[in-house]
């Protein structure tokens, strides 16, 4: 479990859900060689980009999961990128927790779900998001996290 990070009105939060620990040696076929740490310098970088934190938190349980959710809205986080892992196919909890609160939140996806053969393709996560991003590698962050700040109307610093 990952400790959480102070939040604040400019952060935005990037949630990595279940066995994306071992991104960078996990079937690099299908999800590349980028690390999880890979991933959160690419969220933090961008972030900054925007004049934003990023708040890079993963678990492997799906509790974990909401809590982080409801957090962020209490502590009004800029929004939310999330990456639910096998849980976006299963967690009608998690579905709730993002539709329960005020923030645009953005499902990312390293490898296209709908490439797949059927087994995941439905994902409540994503019913909840205003939009997901799959198939661009660890580069859906970046975009998760460029496509809030348009949402939000938020432009990058100089």
């Amino acid at each position: 479990m990952e400790k959480p990070k102070d939040t604040t009105e400019a952060t935005i939060c990037v949630f990595n859900g279940p066995n994306l620990n071992p991104l960078g040696t996990r079937e690099p076929h299908n999800y590349g060689h980028a690390s999880l740490a890979d991933v959160e310098k690419l969220g933090a970088d961008n972030a900054a980009q925007f004049g934003q934190q990023a708040d890079c938190r993963r678990s492997n349980r799906d509790g974990e999961l909401v809590d982080f959710v409801h957090e962020a809205d209490a502590r009004k986080a800029f929004g939310v990128a999330i990456n639910s892992g096998a849980y976006s196919h299963a967690s009608i909890a998690r579905h709730d927790a993002l539709r329960a609160v005020s923030l645009p939140a953005l499902e990312v996806r390293i490898s296209n779900i709908c490439a797949g053969a059927g087994l995941r393709d439905h994902a409540f996560t994503a019913m909840a998001a205003c939009a997901v991003h799959a198939g661009f590698g660890i580069d859906g962050d970046r975009l998760a996290i460029n496509g809030l700040a348009a949402k939000l109307g938020v432009k990058a610093i100089a």
